[in-house]
């Protein structure tokens, strides 16, 4: 069960009454949903636990309770599928079984077993720490990012998880934390950097003390200035980690960066990136000045690999290695810009949906322009040449793109080759996800609850974003929803949340024992699979 909608809607409807009153109903109308709320990390009943049961269809048809001292917990209900949430102080507050946005429903009804649950809570963990220099003082005000492992997105990532600064003792603290790999950096200024004024990698007037001119590179626990070389921090619920970053000054490096095109344009300052794991973290890159128009000076920057653009200009990011003090750098002139003009409409619809969207990833998987369709259909984008595949969606509907035209060629699917050309014009025909796809999860013949059930794509490279996935519930039962038209593949995997699901290596194995399932163009509402999806192990 996918918890995005019904979490959020639960809490507040709880907060607005704890006491929903039920109609009256005979006893045989009613059904049992117990269990025992547990420590996951040491297995000992929780007492003082408050329980939320909702009904999936009807949020705000829901009871409350407390845990006792033994952790057990009834409530009686009608036949349906319920949501149940925990939470209390000191445990991150979840769903039954829950596994990133995803849960397992329980299923009352006659026949249906929905007693003796064991419903895990995990202990939060608290990760702290001090970060230090070089003589052991503490650090303040410096930068803390938090960077979590995740496999939301079908493959491994390692993302910016929250952020922080040490207070003046240098300390930082993060919780609750959740099971999970982390990793964290620090980045700051030396307190005492003095910059000397230079003009074109000359000393104008230069410090009596140039030892002064020091920077700290961004540092990863434990000593790596390179996100690729970090050490992980494994954390498990009820972890309370210490741990201290150290910082090291080295001598701040001096650039001068020459700005690509108008010279007059204003604002056209570089602007400093760190590639860091799966992601880019701007870098505080000390003092930048202008030399001449179109000419800058930028201080206090560390050695190392960045990223350079300029903030405000028209120039295009492009990665450099900064080692030698007065480095000049270019911002190049690069492949001109193709400006990409689309007009879209939607099969089977007559008015464009609110807030709808395209965008182009390219070969590299990441998201390379983007832009909002207007009222009259239409979107424009600027990038260089090369193969792109076009994404579509808005904030209430999965779209996808069926067809493209363009020089007066349809193709069928969702990738262009962008030529080197001043402009390229594009006729796009999208079709919305209207179909769910409904099945149980069996193994042996009986309902497997907790299931991941996973609907791959026919070709999962170019379309990850037509994956679906849910949770099976209590009955096994599963809901896929805003398939798009197309052809899939189901399948359910026992405990398979860490896989990376998105890969075609991965899930390809996977697949040979799936069920397969064609989505028409036209074709709304619910699909039900007519037979049960056979779960497999890991």
């Amino acid at each position: 069960m996918n918890m995005r909608r019904v979490f959020p809607a639960v809490m507040v409807a709880l907060l607005a009454s704890l006491t929903s009153a039920h109609a009256a109903a005979q006893p045989t109308d009613m059904f049992s949903i117990s269990g025992t709320v547990v420590n996951a990390k040491e297995g000992g009943p929780l007492s003082k636990v408050r329980l939320v049961v909702s009904d999936v269809r009807n949020s705000e048809n829901l009871q409350s309770l407390l845990t006792g001292e033994d952790g057990r917990f009834k409530f009686r209900v009608r036949a349906g599928k319920y949501s149940l949430q925990a939470a209390k102080r000191g445990y991150i507050s979840s769903a039954y079984n829950q596994h990133e946005q995803y849960s397992t429903a329980i299923v009352a009804g006659a026949g249906l077993n929905s007693e003796n649950l064991k419903f895990r809570m995990s202990p939060a963990a608290v990760l702290s720490g001090k970060v230090l220099d070089d003589a052991g003082d503490p650090v303040r005000d410096a930068s803390i990012t938090l960077y979590r492992e995740d496999h939301r997105s079908g493959v491994s990532r390692i993302r910016t998880f929250r952020k922080s600064k040490t207070d003046d003792q240098g300390y930082y603290e993060f919780t609750p934390l959740e099971d999970g790999t982390y990793f964290i950096s620090a980045m700051a200024t030396p307190w005492y950097a003095f910059r000397p004024s230079r003009g074109e990698g000359k000393i104008e007037g230069a410090d009596e003390n140039p030892s002064l001119d020091v920077a700290y590179p961004i540092t990863f626990y434990a000593g790596a200035t390179e996100s690729d070389e970090a050490t992980p921090i494994p954390i498990r619920g009820g972890d309370r980690l210490d741990v201290d970053i150290h910082l090291a000054p080295v001598p701040a490096l001096h650039f001068v960066f020459h700005v690509d095109g108008d010279p007059t344009r204003a604002f056209q300052t570089p602007v400093l990136q760190k590639p860091v794991f799966d992601g880019f973290d701007y870098v505080q890159s000390g003092d930048v000045r202008m030399l001449s128009p179109g000419t800058y000076e930028s201080a206090g920057v560390a050695a190392g690999r960045y990223v350079i653009g300029t903030q405000g200009g028209e120039g295009r990011d492009s990665e450099i290695e900064l080692a030698n003090d007065g480095q000049e750098i270019e911002n190049a002139p690069q492949t001109p810009a193709v400006e990409v003009r689309a007009s879209v409409q939607v099969a089977g619809e007559n008015v464009l949906p609110a807030k709808l969207e395209l965008a182009l990833r390219n070969s590299n998987q990441k998201l390379a322009a983007w832009s909002s369709v207007d009222e009259k259909g239409n979107a424009s984008f600027a990038v260089v040449p090369g193969r792109y595949v076009v994404l579509a969606g808005s904030p209430g509907k999965a779209y996808s793109v069926a067809r493209i035209s363009f020089g007066g060629v349809q193709t069928a699917g969702r990738l262009i080759n962008v030529p080197t050309a001043s402009t390229l014009n594009l006729s796009l025909t999208l079709v919305g996800g209207a179909v769910t796809v409904e099945g149980v999860a069996k193994r042996a013949s009986q309902p497997v609850p907790g299931a991941m059930i996973v609907l791959i794509p026919k070709d999962p490279e170019t379309d990850k974003d037509m994956f679906r996935r849910d949770q099976s519930d209590s009955d096994g039962s599963f809901a896929l929803q805003g398939v798009i038209p197309g052809t899939y593949t189901i399948i359910a995997i026992e405990d398979g949340w860490d896989l990376d699901w998105a890969k075609p290596g991965v899930i390809a194995g996977y697949g040979r024992n799936g069920r397969s399932v064609t989505i028409g163009s036209q074709e709304t509402g619910t699909l039900k699979l007519k037979q049960p999806i056979e779960v497999q192990p890991k």
